[in-house]
């Protein structure tokens, strides 16, 4: 009965822990999976490309598909709309795939509002707030006026851990990865309320 639908993995994690590394690291050993690819207004980042990283659209076109609720969840961050279309999602789900969000912390509020009962959560960091900052700086991506912006959103983002399954400090990629299989398999086992409800009351009727 487990095996008949898909479910929902969420990572969120302050910009520069390594999420994107961890999920290409790991695609290969969990299974059919649906990596959710956010619509976002920022520029693109150079070795950026649409449709592999993000789907990048104006701010114009963002406002119109929300006005048309075509996302799962839309946050502003860092002055950037960054949002979940909801088609390809039902769709993954219905083809029993493992959908994989990299979200931040308002869109796991969102995701958890409407699909709590198949979604496991992890949220992922550095081992300290320095290590972050000298990961920002080393990727050489970011103005150091958004550096800073995105330390303090890290300092805000970590008070939320308590609201996650599991926690994941990337020290160590070979043995964050390890982990994070772990917890994407064990994602997949996890049944939904509806699913559950059927299963009691065919046990019971069996009796």
């Amino acid at each position: 009965m487990n095996t008949k639908s898909g479910a929902i993995l969420v990572l969120s994690g302050p910009s520069g822990a390594g999420k994107s590394s961890l999920i290409r690291k790991i695609m290969d050993d969990i299974g059919p999976i649906y990596f959710s690819i956010s619509t976002t207004t920022r520029a693109m980042r150079e070795g950026e490309a649409d449709g592999r990283d993000y789907h990048f659209v104006t701010k114009e076109v963002f406002a119109q598909e929300i006005e048309e609720e075509m996302f799962l969840e839309y946050a502003v961050v860092h002055g950037n709309y960054y949002g979940t279309s909801l088609g390809p999602v039902k769709k993954a789900l219905k083809e029993g795939k493992l959908v994989i969000f990299d979200i931040d912390v308002q869109g796991h509020d969102a995701v958890q509002n409407r699909l709590s009962d198949i979604t496991t959560s992890v949220f992922i960091t550095t081992p300290t707030l320095q290590e972050l900052k000298t990961r920002l700086l080393n990727r050489s991506t970011d103005s150091d006026e958004v550096i800073a912006k995105r330390l303090e959103m890290a300092k805000r983002e970590v008070q939320r851990i308590s609201e996650y399954d599991f926690l994941i400090v990337n020290d160590d990629l070979d043995e964050a990865a390890a982990v994070l299989v772990n917890i994407a398999k064990a994602a997949r086992m996890k049944i939904p309320t509806l699913q559950i409800n059927e299963f009691v009351q065919t046990w019971e009727e069996k009796a």
